[in-house]
């Protein structure tokens, strides 16, 4: 059974070596990896070059953002099961897909998203909190406006000949709409307690300052597949608005500890004060 990694990157290269490495050390023997670079001018792609040998097929050309990468890479693809890793995160260790494997395996065309939980880390590696529930206890959210983590969905190939590609209108949140056009109608199949990938914050999909970005095009992905958006996803528009609005009066740095207060109050984890606090 071929694995199929595939990672999209633009001038990605403080972090696209340790995502290279964390795929080719594995110790399941069955992958390729497909990285599509949108034109980088940062080194990126020298480190591409570098790594040519342990790269199925690369690409360095101007796209129109993430989604459209992964579409481009999915022409690419071999495998039968196809997974997404961002270029600033990795498999969080060498065992991932050798544990993951037999999930795939017993889940054949039966099931076509296995999924596994994953760590979001500081720039310093810290575990800042874990993602990832039972399918049974999250489709309710799921449905309306809880995405799975991503970075660690697994898709059997014959999703994207039944359901088509990723819509590359969207910039963030593509990949909850793709999924919910897979799964408003099926099920996912959770893959116990293993985490798959070490995911860092900060990027577009978890900044702050990119938070109404996000729900805006959640909204626009259920009134898609769904003909409505959720009470769900309403509250958190507002919740976003009044973190806006923190932020602009107190500034990011004290936002943040009162941000990480609530959190706490309702069983959370502290998140933004333990990690380096972005506006990009």
């Amino acid at each position: 059974m071929l694995i199929s990694i595939i990672v999209a990157v633009y001038n990605g290269a403080d972090t696209l070596q340790h995502c290279i490495e964390s795929v080719v050390s594995q110790t399941y023997p069955h992958t390729e990896l497909i990285i599509i670079d949108g034109g980088s001018a940062d080194g990126t792609v020298e480190i591409l070059e570098a790594n040519s040998g342990r790269i199925a097929y690369w690409e360095s050309k101007p796209d129109r953002g993430i989604y459209d990468a992964w579409n481009k890479a999915l022409n690419h693809v071999q495998g039968e099961w196809v997974y997404f890793l961002g270029a600033d995160d990795y498999f969080w260790d060498n065992e991932v897909l050798a544990s993951l494997a037999p999930h795939l395996i017993s889940a054949g065309e039966k099931v076509k998203v296995v999924y596994g939980r994953v760590a979001v880390v500081n720039q310093r590696g810290e575990i800042l909190e874990v993602h990832g529930r039972p399918w049974e206890e999250i489709k309710p959210l799921f449905l309306k406006g809880r995405c799975l983590p991503h970075q660690g969905v697994f898709h059997h190939q014959s999703l994207f000949s039944l359901h088509g590609k990723f819509d590359s209108s969207f910039q963030i949140a593509g990949d909850y709409e793709f999924l919910l056009r897979a799964l408003k109608d099926t099920d996912a199949e959770f893959a116990g307690d293993i985490i798959v990938a070490g995911q860092r914050i900060g990027g577009k999909c978890n900044a702050p300052a990119h938070e109404l970005e996000s729900l805006r095009e959640f909204e626009l992905a259920q009134m898609k597949n769904l003909g409505k958006v959720s009470f769900l996803l309403k509250r958190d528009r507002l919740v976003a608005q009044v973190k806006r609005a923190l932020r602009s009066m107190i500034g990011e740095r004290a936002a943040a500890y009162c941000i990480d207060f609530f959190r706490v109050l309702t069983g959370k984890p502290a998140v933004w004060t333990r990690s380096r606090v972005r506006g990009d």
